[in-house]
């Protein structure tokens, strides 16, 4: 530990004296190379042409039998490269970065072009930026680079956090990662990695929270990934507001490569490289341990007590065969563990809480093999085998007259997963394509939870206590159809069955989109989309007068939505795009008390479970406008601004409408960028980044104070339910970075603070029971994120 503590504080001293040693470097270079493959069909294509545009000399490569092309001796910096084959449309990677510490791999799908080319030449257009990987997307979708979520300020590496710059996607939270899209609930949020659907994958992971502190997923490991926020393709069930589909990337399978970081977050170390010379095969490896973690292990507390001590590990095996296809064995597991401790000296007590312990302890992992299959050249299979598990345990204690700690509350939810998933892919021509699967989780559980209820006399009462398993099936099936250069339409149907209640949901999708214009283009989203609640919820207890308990939720229904989505599209120049999308959502079936006069609905939860008997007879309604203006990076510069107005309600059990939670009714973001080429040859770069959010305040029910004082806690006005709102939530950051790039190795420092101007935030309102008041909680003030890296 006292070498790594070592390593921690010696590395920037380090990369100082590397920068004053290779100066007077000239001629720095670098190979791109990778693979280019038909959209639809994802076979190779043989013969396309890869540019470097205004290279002088050019500077290119067509591809091989296996798709395969390579540029070797390519200036480190960045670069604009063009791909063209006869047949399809052309396409254009503007300002694609180039350094001297890794190769560029790159993965391109073309689209094949309806129009028969006959003498006639086609002039490349510029890629659309942010266009969703998946080609079955129509709106309300794009790509997250892994670029952008290095780039971004605040976003630390973590792809949620680099989500929130995007329209409708907001978090009026400085610490937790969680992603409220289009006032939906964050729990709304499915997670998949690889393909198949995972457990939350953040470290701090509340029970049934989609966010927590600090993302499990490492940036080396990470691919261009996509995000919906609305109307998503048909292969995507058990999801109501969004989807984020996580890739991750293969290992250089030609040159072993490394990565070493260090910084506040964690000290992590990749690997990569090829099994052997005469094989494609590759492997990806990387391994992470919090910085705070290391510091307390040697007896510095530098953060006091409740130090956040956290470790992960992930990786990517990819073995590709002549004959059988190929093959991906992957993986990504994190744990994480809190420990806050009274003091023992009741003199320093101020309060009661000053007498409570907790600990809290979270793992996730998930393992799985994935192969593809190709049947023929427009034919293939992809099928995936999973294991997936998340423990959450907590314990709260309090200290009595004697320093002995006393029971209030514990819990462990552990749940685990099988998946197997199969997915047909037919590219039947350029017009036609039917995607069809079937998706089966065995879902295995064992949960308990207890602590002391004041309605019966402060004893300790069971509120889950199972342990079991049950069935999840899905299908789907979607045709993607071509109608003319212009114009695609893409539908599909989904359909969601769950043994434990059999409870199930068939669920329509359709995607329109119209390219009136070369650079304006029309589109509207439909769909149906369901999602079930965390077992733990099915499973909770409620307890009767004579001391028996009953489950009265495991007959919960799907919580329902259904999207409806416009979109408009203007190219208004090749790298300024204006956006605008409105939206409307129905949600129903949502979970509420089964008493009439309650104002209490499960849309409002952002994680936990539900003791009190519920019934799915709630209803909700989000509807708002989105626009967006947004730069790509050209020029050494980009900025991308939106705003979102929108409004959020859901009708209680007693039929009175209220405020959900998450209705800020609007945000406004703006997050942009600068880089300056430096040293003798501009071959460095310092990078200014900066965000700025302004959003609707956190919405809160307001405490009755004289009921509070009365009863010895805080008492809510029910009828009022989500009526305040905090005031607007204010939020600046900035990042810093430079890059040198030597001979053999890329140094990355840079700094990220988060909420510069140190404004506090408003939390919450809280019933302080000691001094008898209605108090304020506020949110983090300024945070500093130092970091350095090394590719080499």
């Amino acid at each position: 530990m006292r070498i790594l503590l070592f390593l921690v504080l010696a590395l920037p001293c380090l990369f100082l004296k590397a920068k004053a040693q290779q100066t007077s470097i000239q001629g720095l270079t670098q190979t791109i190379r990778g693979t280019v493959v038909d959209k639809e069909s994802q076979m190779p294509l043989v013969g396309a042409t890869v540019i470097i545009t205004g290279s002088d000399p050019v500077k290119g490569s067509s591809t091989d039998a296996s798709g395969s092309f390579r540029i070797d001796g390519v200036p480190v910096g960045r670069h604009t490269i063009k791909i063209t084959s006869v047949g399809y449309e052309d396409q254009v990677l503007s300002e694609m970065l180039v350094g001297s510490g890794k190769e560029v791999i790159l993965n391109i799908g073309l689209k094949e072009s309806l129009i028969q080319m006959s003498e006639v030449v086609v002039v490349a257009a510029q890629q659309e930026k942010g266009k969703p990987i998946n080609e079955m997307a129509t709106l309300s979708a794009r790509s997250i680079s892994v670029e952008e979520t290095k780039r971004y300020a605040a976003s630390v590496n973590d792809p949620a956090r680099a989500a929130l710059s995007f329209a409708g996607v907001s978090s009026t939270d400085d610490i937790g990662n969680e992603i409220v899209i289009r006032g939906n609930s964050p729990k709304g949020l499915l997670w998949r990695i690889e393909g198949v659907e995972v457990p939350n994958p953040n470290h701090f992971a509340e029970e049934g929270a989609a966010g927590g502190g600090v993302s499990i997923l490492s940036v080396n490991m990470l691919d261009n990934s996509d995000f919906f926020t609305g109307a998503f393709p048909s292969e995507y069930g058990n999801a109501l507001s969004g989807v984020f589909d996580i890739k991750l990337r293969k290992g250089n399978n030609e040159k072993r490569e490394y990565a070493f970081q260090a910084g506040l977050l964690g000290i992590d170390f990749a690997v990569e490289g090829p099994f052997s010379p005469r094989s494609k095969a590759s492997y990806l490896a990387n391994y992470r341990y919090s910085t705070l973690g290391i510091l307390d292990k040697i007896g510095v507390r530098p953060a006091g007590d409740a130090i956040p001590d956290f470790q992960d590990f992930s990786y990517k095996i990819y073995l590709p065969t002549a004959k059988a296809g190929t093959f991906s064995f992957w993986g990504i597991g994190g744990l994480s563990r809190q420990t806050s401790s009274a003091v023992n000296d009741s003199t320093q007590w101020d309060s009661r809480y000053d007498r409570y312990q907790d600990k809290f302890m979270t793992q996730m992992g998930a393992i799985g093999l994935s192969h593809v299959y190709f049947l023929d050249q427009k034919t293939y299979f992809e099928s995936v085998l999973s294991l997936s598990g998340n423990q959450n345990k907590y314990t709260n204690d309090t200290l009595n007259a004697e320093y002995n700690p006393a029971l209030r509350y514990r819990q462990n939810f552990v749940n685990r997963s099988f998946r197997a998933s199969v997915l047909f892919n037919r590219k039947f021509s350029a017009r036609h394509t039917l995607r069809t699967g079937l998706i089966f989780s065995q879902l295995n559980f064992d949960l308990f939870s207890e602590g002391r209820d004041e309605d019966y006399d402060n004893e300790m009462v069971r509120y889950v206590e199972n342990s079991g398993g049950s069935q999840v099936i899905q299908s789907y099936a979607q045709w993607k159809y071509r109608i003319g250069q212009n114009l695609t339409l893409n539908t599909g149907l989904h359909y969601l069955y769950m043994a434990l209640n059999g409870k199930h949901s068939l669920e329509p999708r359709a995607g329109l989109k119209w390219e009136f214009t070369p650079t304006q283009s029309l589109g509207i989203g439909l769909g149906v989309h369901s999602r079930h609640e965390a077992m733990s919820s099915y499973f909770a207890q409620k307890r009767l007068a004579d001391g028996s308990y009953i489950q009265p939720n495991r007959n919960m229904d799907f919580t329902r939505a259904r999207h409806v989505v416009l979109s408009y599209e203007h190219q208004l120049r090749e790298d300024l795009r204006l956006k605008a999308e409105t939206y409307y959502q129905w949600l129903s079936r949502v979970p509420v008390r089964t008493d009439l006069s309650s104002t209490y609905s499960l849309i409002n939860a952002e994680d936990g479970f539900e003791t009190d008997s519920l019934t799915s007879n709630g209803k909700g309604r989000n509807y708002g406008l989105e626009l967006t203006l947004e730069k790509f990076f050209t020029n050494n510069y980009y900025f991308l601004f939106n705003t979102s107005l929108y409004d959020s309600k859901y009708t209680a059990a007693n039929g009175k409408e209220y405020n959900t939670r998450f209705n800020g009714h609007f945000i406004v973001n703006l997050t942009a960028g600068k880089e300056i080429k430096v040293g003798k040859n501009k071959t460095n770069l310092i990078g200014a980044n900066t965000r700025l959010l302004w959003a609707g305040g956190k919405r809160y029910t307001p405490i009755d104070l004289e009921a509070s004082k009365l009863k010895d806690e805080a008492v809510y006005i029910e009828d009022r339910r989500f009526s305040q709102q905090a005031p607007n939530y204010y939020r600046m950051d900035i990042r810093v970075s430079y890059r040198k790039n030597n001979p053999k190795a890329s140094h990355i420092i840079s700094l990220d603070i988060q909420n510069v101007t140190n404004r506090l935030n408003v939390y919450s309102r809280y019933y302080d029971e000691d001094k008898q008041e209605i108090a304020t909680s506020y949110q983090s003030g300024l945070i500093p994120i130092l970091n350095y890296r090394i590719e080499f």
